[in-house]
C-alpha cells in the first residue's frame, strides 16, 4: 500500500493545474490517471502516414488576467501560439494541443494506465483501490467528469448529491485526410445549428505537418442520438457529410476514423469551482463546474489547490 498526503483522479487540465500549484508550494500530490496520456481533451491523435489531428479541444481563449499570464508563460516555453484560422485569433498547442499538457506535466509524479476501481473513506482519509495497487492519502482530489465522479464515490453521497444538477453532454469527432487541394474553402466553420457543428483544417494550426488534414465535431443531439454507434460507422457517414461541404470525393480520403467523447460538453454546470466535504478531505472539480472551456477546468483546479493551501499552511 501506497501512502501520500494529497491525491489527485485524473489528470487532466483540473487535475494538472491543480498538482502543479501545489507543487510549485512545495507539496508532492500524486495523479492517478486511467489512460495512456494527460491532458484530457487537450488530446492529439498520430497517424503513421503523418497525419495529426487535435481530436479533443480545437483552441484556447483567456478572459482572465490569471489565465491569461498562465497562458503567456506556455507560450514563452513555445508550447503555444496564435491560430489565425477560428473566426478570431486563438490559442492553440504547439506542436499539438496535447503539448500543452505534457509541458505542464512535467516533474509531476503522474501514474498513467492506473484507474481508481473502489475508493473508499477511512478514518484518516481515503483509500482508493486499482487493478494492482493500493493508496491512501489524507486529502483526495477527483478531477474526473461528473457521472464518473458519481460512480466513485456513490449516489448516496453528500456531494453526490450536490452536483446532481450538473448535465453533460457527448461529442462524436471525426479526424480525415485528403490529398492536397488547390482550393480550400475555409480554414474553420463553426455552424452549431448543423450536426456537424465544428469543421477545421487542423494543419491550418500553426507548426502542424503540412498535409490536408481536417477535424469535424457533430453537435451534442446528433452524438447523443448516435452515441453508441460503432466508430467505423460514425466515421463513414460523418465523412459523407463532410465530404460534401468541401466537394471532395469520399472515396479520395487517405485517412477516415471517428473518436467518441462521452463527456465532452457543459450543458448545466454546478455554477462555482468546486465542491468539497466540511472537513475539507476531499474536493471536486473539473470543467463541468463551470464550463467546457479549458480556462474552466485551469479555475477549478487552481481554485482547489488554493483551497487546500490555505487548510494545509493553516495546519
Amino acid at each position: 500500500m501506497e501512502r501520500n498526503a494529497i491525491g489527485i483522479i485524473g489528470a487532466g487540465v483540473a487535475g494538472i493545474f491543480c498538482a502543479r500549484t501545489l507543487q510549485d508550494h512545495g507539496y508532492t500530490p500524486l495523479l492517478l490517471e486511467k489512460g495512456r496520456g494527460v491532458g484530457g481533451r487537450l488530446a492529439t491523435r498520430r497517424t503513421e502516414a503523418g497525419f495529426q489531428f487535435d481530436h479533443g479541444a480545437q483552441f484556447i481563449t483567456a478572459r482572465s488576467v490569471g489565465f491569461r499570464e498562465a497562458v503567456e508563460c506556455l507560450s514563452s516555453k513555445g508550447t503555444a501560439g496564435v491560430w489565425a484560422g477560428a473566426d478570431r485569433e486563438v490559442i492553440v498547442g504547439t506542436p499539438s494541443m496535447n503539448a500543452i499538457a505534457k509541458s505542464l506535466a512535467e516533474g509531476l509524479d503522474i501514474r498513467r494506465n492506473t484507474r481508481v476501481d473502489v475508493l473508499q473513506a477511512t478514518e484518516s482519509g481515503w483509500q482508493a483501490a486499482t487493478a494492482g495497487s493500493t493508496f491512501e492519502f489524507d486529502r483526495l482530489v477527483i478531477t474526473a467528469p461528473q457521472p464518473q465522479t458519481v460512480d466513485l464515490i456513490g449516489k448516496e453521497h453528500p456531494l453526490a448529491r450536490a452536483i446532481s444538477g450538473v448535465r453533460m453532454s457527448p461529442c462524436w469527432t471525426l479526424m480525415a485526410a485528403f490529398p492536397d487541394q488547390h482550393e480550400i474553402p475555409f480554414t474553420s466553420r463553426s455552424a452549431p445549428d448543423s450536426y456537424l457543428a465544428w469543421i477545421a483544417l487542423n494543419s491550418s494550426k500553426p507548426e502542424r505537418p503540412d498535409t490536408n488534414s481536417w477535424v469535424v465535431q457533430a453537435s451534442a443531439d446528433w452524438s447523443e442520438k448516435n452515441l453508441e454507434r460503432e466508430p467505423e460507422d460514425v466515421a463513414q457517414e460523418l465523412l459523407l457529410r463532410l465530404c460534401g461541404v468541401l466537394r471532395v470525393e469520399p472515396s479520395s480520403a487517405l485517412h477516415a476514423s471517428a473518436h467518441r467523447w462521452r463527456y465532452a460538453r457543459v450543458e448545466e454546470p454546478l455554477g462555482k469551482p468546486y465542491c468539497r466535504n466540511d472537513a475539507g478531505t476531499l474536493y471536486l472539480g473539473g470543467d463541468w463546474c463551470l464550463d467546457a472551456r479549458v480556462e474552466a477546468a485551469w479555475t477549478s483546479g487552481r481554485a482547489i489547490a488554493e483551497d487546500l493551501l490555505g487548510d494545509l499552511n493553516a495546519g
